[in-house]
Parts: structure tokens; sequence; C-alpha cells
């Protein structure tokens, strides 16, 4: 069986489990950069139970494939890839609550994660309200914001690999560090977040959360797609006050330009292309490391043969 067939086979057998399945899915329409080529087959994941029985038949059919969240931590290559890709997203969104926890699945937006906490009294996630990106994906690279990380309120994390094996993980063994787990190495699908959070007041948690609203939307250019942060942090400074200082806001390639307003994103201004953002995120490491001695690392991850080269 040839690979168009295998594919046939895989959007078949998701139908069949009630999930979504597009054919040459726009890798622009799944990225909050809106940037990004194509790629043969995306399915919308609905159930663990669904993941594991997609899992068996692209384990038997050798198919390539990469899960994707809400899209807000990725910069794909303009081209036509060959990997399929299994989606985490309002179909797989249940979260629950169980006296001082939160159970979620990993496609639930991280910020409905934050109103059901608030909702309920639940505290511990207020400076996290705003990032726009699936609790799967914020555990995956532990996002953060104002101080505060995912994995300070993680109880555990459970995944699932290729061959359908599950496991559970405690909070220490997911191995969080700044934008870091276990997770980005080891090749696991999380399936299941447990959030430990500490009980507040519901108005309180509220005022917080629209406190960290303003300020984003006061400091970040939330007006145009982007990535995100552009670059980690690098031990000793911030990204955004080294690109600031080397007078780079504006800087611009294509379509692709360094925010007049908040120094650490890379936004679309309306086409930018890969290559854009690639060339533009070169400029800004040579230049700051010339002007500064600081190396910067892209945050985003970048799927590409070209990633290599920055």
């Amino acid at each position: 069986m040839d690979m168009t067939e295998a594919i046939n086979v895989i959007a078949d057998a998701a139908v069949r489990l009630s999930c979504k399945a597009l054919f040459n899915a726009k890798l622009s329409d799944c990225t909050t950069i809106k940037i990004g080529g194509t790629v043969p087959l995306l399915i919308n994941v609905n159930s663990v139970d669904s993941l594991t029985c997609l899992l068996k038949l692209i384990k038997i059919y050798g198919v390539t494939f990469m899960v994707i969240g809400n899209g807000s931590n990725l910069l794909f290559d303009d081209k036509e890839h060959s990997f399929i890709i299994l989606r985490m997203n309002g179909d797989f969104a249940e979260i629950k609550v169980n006296g001082e926890f939160l159970d979620c699945a990993p496609g639930a937006m991280l910020s409905s994660v934050c109103r059901v906490a608030a909702r309920r009294s639940l505290s511990g996630l207020e400076q996290l309200f705003g990032i726009p990106g699936s609790i799967g994906g914020a555990v995956f690279m532990n996002a953060g914001a104002y101080g505060r990380e995912i994995s300070d309120v993680i109880d555990s994390v459970t995944t699932i690999n290729a061959d359908g094996v599950t496991k559970t993980y405690s909070a220490a063994e997911c191995l969080f560090s700044y934008r870091e787990s276990v997770f980005i190495h080891n090749r696991e699908i999380i399936t299941h977040i447990r959030l430990k959070l500490t009980r507040g007041k519901s108005d309180i948690i509220k005022s917080q959360m629209e406190s960290y609203t303003a300020r984003r939307k006061e400091k970040q250019p939330l007006e145009f797609p982007s990535a995100g942060s552009a670059f980690k942090r690098p031990k000793g400074a911030y990204a955004s006050a080294l690109i600031d200082e080397c007078g780079l806001k504006g800087l611009s390639v294509g379509g692709a330009m360094v925010s007049e307003k908040h120094a650490g994103f890379i936004i679309n201004t309306g086409n930018a292309t890969f290559a854009d953002v690639l060339s533009l995120m070169k400029k800004i490491i040579g230049i700051v490391e010339l002007q500064t001695g600081f190396k910067l690392e892209p945050e985003p991850i970048i799927v590409s043969d070209n990633i290599l080269k920055i």
C-alpha cells in the first residue's frame, strides 16, 4: 500500500471515530502566526480512545505524524509537508473540577481552564490567563507569564506513546524548567492533565485575571498574528529588552516585522512567509549578539529543514 492509500485508510477510520478529517490542510489556518504550507491530512482528535485507534493505524502503515494544539508556538515552513497532523483542539477539551483539582483534556484552551478555575474560586492560574494556547501545549513547553509557569500548578500528566502505552508522570517527573519539559524530548502525547489549585475568592481571582489581560492588551501586539514571544529569555537578560536596546523595533523582512509595541514579538503584517520570519530571526540574533554578546534562541517550535541554519 502506498502512502496515499494509507492516508485514505487513516482518514476513513477517523471519520468512523467521529473525528473531523481534512485533506490537504493549510497549516496557515492552524497557527496563530498564520504561516505554513500544507499537510496531506489533518485530524481533529476527539478522545483518548480515538487517539489510541489512530496511533495503531499510523504505526501499521508507517505514516509520519505530528501532534499540535492551538498552534500558538509553532512556525511551519511554507512547503508541502509529507507528515499528517493530529490536532488536539475543541473536540478534546473536557474540564472537570474535583475539589481543588482540575482534570483537563489536552485540547482545552488555557483561557477556558482559567475561567473554570475562577468560577469555582480556585486560584493559581491568574497570570496565565490570556496565553493563546491549549492546556496540552502549555504543559508541553511549560508556558508562563508574569512570574508564573504552568508547572507551578501541575499535579500529574498522563501520556500515550506511539505504541499505545500510557504513563502518568508526577510533577517532578515532568522535568520542568524554563520553556522545557520531558515531553519535548520523549515524543509521548499528552492526554490528560491534573492541576492542583488553591482556594481563593472568585471576585478577586477574576479581578486579577482582568488586570493581566489589560496589561497584555496594553503591551503586546495582540492585533497582529504572531507566534508569541519570538525568543527565549537568555540567562541574565530579557530578549525584548536586548532587541529594543539594539534599536530593532520596526525592523522588517517582507511581511515579518519586529513589533513596534513589544520588541519580543515578530508579527505577520499580512503577507509574511516562513522565509521572511526566519530571515528576520537570523538578523535579530546576529545583531543582538554583536552588540550585546547575548545569543538569542528562538522560542517557537520551527518545523523545517532550515532550522539548523539559524
